[in-house]
């Protein structure tokens, strides 16, 4: 049995003021829904109207995008985690792991622990290789460094496979980015297990494929206790080439010749699971509906500007019919890279909604 994250039982925690106005829609920008189609609608075309009926329509929709993407393979319970080798590094615990992210398939990456007292609030953070993520390569995509310096046990895994555009699924009969989701599910696990881990305070962070990991992997598993996606493109648009959820590596596989990259046209047409979505009219606004009332910040950038809050605001619908106020967020920055005010952002983020609130007298 997963971990259950229990944040939607604290609603009356405030945001601190550096964080509020990214949870407030602008004004011309409220109660603008755009063309999505209300998660807060039946498949039969039924309203939502209550939190009984959400629990209900929330199932729907979880099923349906299963039914779309393939099953996920068996949930691990005990997935296993092997220490290799640690180090101190700062005022935390460096080491080298492997975890196992299906049966019997294990994973290179890095946990780390902060000195102190357990239990302390996780952070699993996916993206193309552990390395850059535990501050060991490229700047600013480090947050697993910075969050276990902030006083996160943080997990950082890499592409199964080692190659993002050729992940390798084994036999699993899922599209690659529900298999990613599945993956960081059992990473989650692997967290919640440990002894220094707060089984209900478990995050999720990625940037841009990363983005992309964190996002599937928080809506679909309830483990995820909070999540922050950097700039993966949080709706379907064929007009922006990165937001290629079209792609064989993310919803187009399908058996047979692999689609070419680029955006989809009359010559190189929409394929796999994704084809069917945009026949459908399915959008990711229906996954971001799962979320509710955890709590999730869209770090924006090229890809999510401020033009995508009619599309969260179906979010925001669904946490006020069950009784909660700024559990959405969207910053924005000018390029996709992240930038140190957009990576704070993040880290106030998880500290505000991970860690336990001080107790008053």
């Amino acid at each position: 049995m997963l971990a259950s994250a229990v944040l939607g039982a604290e609603p009356a925690n405030p945001l601190p003021a550096d964080l509020a106005p990214l949870f407030q829609p602008p004004a011309d920008a409220v109660e603008q829904y755009g063309n999505f189609r209300s998660p807060l609608k039946f498949a039969d075309g039924s309203e939502v109207k209550t939190p009984a009926d959400w629990a209900r329509r929330r199932a729907e929709i979880r099923q349906h995008w299963f039914d779309v993407m393939g099953p996920w393979p068996p949930l691990l319970k005990t997935p296993k985690l092997t220490i290799l080798e640690k180090a101190p590094r700062e005022n935390f615990t460096q080491c080298r792991i492997e975890v196992e992210i299906a049966p019997g398939r294990m994973s290179a990456g890095y946990l780390l622990i902060p000195a102190g007292q357990p239990k302390f609030p996780a952070v699993f953070v996916p993206y193309y290789d552990p390395e850059t993520s535990v501050g060991l390569q490229k700047e600013l995509r480090d947050f697993a460094y910075q969050l276990a310096r902030r006083g996160f046990v943080t997990m950082a895994i890499g592409s199964p496979g080692g190659d993002a555009r050729k992940p390798d699924i084994g036999d699993a009969q899922c599209q690659p980015l529900s298999y990613l989701a599945y993956i960081a599910t059992n990473c989650a696990q692997a967290l919640a297990n440990l002894p220094e881990v707060d089984a209900t305070r478990i995050g999720v962070v990625g940037h841009s494929y990363g983005g992309k990991w964190s996002m599937f992997a928080s809506c679909l598993s309830e483990i995820f206790a909070c999540a922050a996606w950097s700039d993966p493109g949080i709706v379907f648009n064929e007009k922006r080439s990165n937001v290629n959820y079209w792609d064989p590596w993310y919803l187009g596989l399908q058996p047979g010749p692999l689609r070419p990259v680029g955006l989809p046209d009359d010559a190189h047409p929409r394929t796999g699971a994704y084809k069917i979505m945009i026949e459908q009219g399915m959008d990711l606004t229906e996954l971001h509906a799962l979320m509710a009332p955890r709590p999730f910040l869209v770090s924006g950038g090229a890809e999510d500007t401020l033009a995508q809050w009619p599309a969260l605001n179906h979010a925001i619908a669904v946490n006020r019919l069950l009784g909660f106020e700024h559990r959405v967020g969207l910053s924005t920055r000018p390029k996709h890279d992240p930038t140190p005010e957009s990576n704070e952002q993040i880290y106030r983020f998880f500290e505000h909604f991970l860690k336990p609130s001080p107790k008053t007298p």
